[in-house]
């Protein structure tokens, strides 16, 4: 008997194959099909995408021609019908990683169908949504979880550790920064854009950090935008956008946090994408930033266009092992990975009897949980209130959030 019939199989749709897809999904689902999933809790599983959807099949046409010998031949489900199709398919789990808004018709497809879910970062935009499919995982027993990749940056993860070591006391304030190219809003994301803002796009990655790293209960939500570049200088297309959140903590402590994202750097600026942060503790100071962490490249004719001055290694690249194998790694691939190993764990993890428990398990780990995301999404759909009240020349409104419902002031 072929020993790869006698394997677990974990089979993977995936909701979009743009730029995310190729720098994390892909090079995932290529290399646990060379080399499969392992671990002493599921053995060793198959883990194979089986089939996507997208909007034109254009991207997937691309792919299913460049990617023979890589994965094995998939169907692709394009138009309005394609998550259906693609469900039709029976995957074990399926992953959305499309335009921020349109996450919540494909998440709650993929979970009524009782088929497990990763979507990317914002899972999606507002309190009413998240309730939804959080009641819908839960009814069907599967997991919802959400991609925070940054969560798994090396710097973020001793973070958190002096925080979760009480070695950094108690959080007075920080500051997050995130600048992208031009070239990101222009032509990247040009489809992405139109009416969103930089903020929900990768702010949302910093909400999730302050969250999950210190705690506390969100209570106040401010924000304002410019406009003019990428869109209308008085429409809803946003160029640039600050943030403040304000949390409070079990001491009766307040500490308040800066986010400020803009997605309209010229392109020749040193950095493909440039990343600070700054955080205040009572017995301390922690300084980030991605340049200063890594490497400075200059190439003839090459940098600063083509490729950048800076690069962040950590995220994702493209490597020639010691040994000679061609890999592509960073912490952007390994927490694909990791959801695929959890939904192993459930699926293949002992008996029948038990997948409850672990599932039980599984989801009391916070850090992608859709259940443990609340208070990011209210930050999100916060923001996105007071952007849409400045448009209709309403600024400075004030958002407070009680823990069950935003209120604009």
């Amino acid at each position: 008997m072929n020993s790869q019939s006698v394997r677990p199989q974990v089979r993977a749709g995936m909701v979009g194959m743009g730029m995310i897809f190729d720098e994390t999904y892909r090079p995932f689902f290529e290399s646990v099909h060379e080399k499969g999933l392992y671990d002493r809790r599921f053995g060793d599983v198959d883990v194979t995408m089986v089939a996507v959807a997208t909007k034109t099949g254009q991207r997937a046409d691309r792919y299913l021609a460049q990617s023979a010998g890589k994965v094995p031949a998939f169907h692709s489900f394009r138009g309005d019908d394609a998550v259906s199709q693609m469900l039709a398919e029976k995957p074990t789990f399926a992953c959305v990683a499309t335009p921020d808004d349109r996450h919540f018709d494909a998440s709650k497809a993929i979970l009524e169908a009782g088929v497990h879910l990763l979507v990317e970062k914002p899972s999606v935009l507002s309190l009413a949504e998240i309730d939804e499919l959080n009641g819908i995982a839960e009814r069907n027993g599967v997991l919802a979880r959400v991609v925070y990749h940054k969560l798994l940056d090396p710097d973020h993860k001793k973070l958190r550790t002096l925080v979760y070591d009480d070695v950094l006391k108690h959080v007075n304030n920080g500051y997050c920064s995130l600048l992208e190219p031009r070239q990101i809003s222009g032509s990247q994301f040009s489809e992405w854009i139109t009416g969103r803002n930089p903020g929900t796009y990768v702010a949302v990655h910093y909400i999730k950090l302050i969250d999950f790293t210190f705690g506390g209960r969100l209570k106040t939500v401010t924000c304002t935008g410019q406009r003019g570049l990428v869109g209308a200088k008085d429409g809803n297309t946003w160029d640039s956008v600050q943030l403040r959140l304000i949390y409070e903590y079990s001491s009766g402590r307040e500490a308040a946090f800066d986010i400020h994202t803009s997605w309209v750097t010229p392109d020749n600026f040193p950095g493909y994408v440039e990343q600070e942060v700054q955080f205040r503790f009572d017995n301390g100071n922690w300084n980030g930033h991605s340049r200063k962490r890594g490497v400075e490249l200059t190439v003839e004719n090459l940098t600063p266009l083509k490729m950048k001055n800076t690069i962040n290694n950590h995220y994702n690249g493209s490597f020639v092992e010691p040994w000679g194998e061609r890999s592509q790694r960073g912490y952007g691939i390994e927490v694909i990975e990791r959801f695929a190993r959890e939904i192993a764990i459930v699926e293949h993890g002992g008996s029948n009897s038990e997948r409850s428990q672990r599932l039980s398990e599984i989801r009391k780990l916070d850090y992608a949980d859709l259940s443990a995301d609340r208070q990011v999404v209210a930050a999100v759909e916060a923001m996105e209130l007071i952007l849409a009240e400045q448009a209709k020349g309403n600024p400075d409104r004030v958002a407070r959030y009680d823990g069950k419902k935003i209120t604009l002031h």
